[in-house]
């Protein structure tokens, strides 16, 4: 099979009582589990973050969560503390089936720098390992599923989609934090991509 299924940050702190909780995160878990068995290919990824990490508001005296700041790489949103390495938040959700994964992409990992995309840190070029796993795997095309739509699942499908990979991202297993707007601003970013929305 040249298709690999990506699920994105189906963790802790971005479902239901988590520290970013995305509304509705956890209600994804049993379609993603459901299809996970059409796919050879499963790649997990995991926001992983040292804690004190820079995009977390905390980090910066006087901000506030979703306010934005300048960073050496660009604007960069301010979150709550969240998945924090070991924690109980960082955590997959429970539910999830993580035994058909062949690999689990941890991203965020670098203090000074976030990291939205599977296959980018926030400055665009520093790698995470993802496109040179799927290229020896010989996968060609990507379908997108997790959390969250207008942020780390957008951010992942137009790289992937700006590498070559044909992409599709299921809106029905993807849960959106919509900020200001964000979701339907991500929707047209992905459709102009190429990106099929399904």
């Amino acid at each position: 099979m040249t298709a690999a299924l990506l699920v994105i940050d189906v963790q802790n702190d971005f479902c239901p009582g988590g520290a970013l909780a995305v509304p509705g995160g956890d209600e994804v878990v049993p379609g993603i589990n459901e299809l996970m068995t059409a796919f050879g290919d499963i790649i997990l990824t995991q926001d992983w973050h040292p804690a004190g990490h820079s995009s977390f508001a905390s980090a910066h005296p006087g901000k506030g969560p979703f306010e934005t700041v300048e960073m050496a790489y660009g604007a960069q949103v301010l979150w709550p503390d969240h998945c924090v390495q070991g924690s109980h938040g960082g955590a997959f959700h429970p539910g999830l089936d993580t035994a058909p994964a062949r690999v689990v992409i941890r991203k965020g990992m670098s203090p000074e720098i976030d990291s939205y995309s599977a296959f980018f840190e926030n400055d665009r070029a520093t790698p995470t390992g993802l496109d040179g796993y799927l290229q020896t795997r010989g996968i060609t095309e990507l379908v997108m599923v997790g959390l969250a739509t207008d942020f780390c699942v957008q951010f992942s499908a137009l790289d992937a989609a700006r590498l070559g990979y044909k992409v599709t991202v299921r809106r029905d297993l993807c849960r959106a934090i919509d900020l200001d707007g964000s979701l339907a601003q991500a929707e047209a970013a992905m459709a102009g991509a190429g990106v099929l929305l399904e």
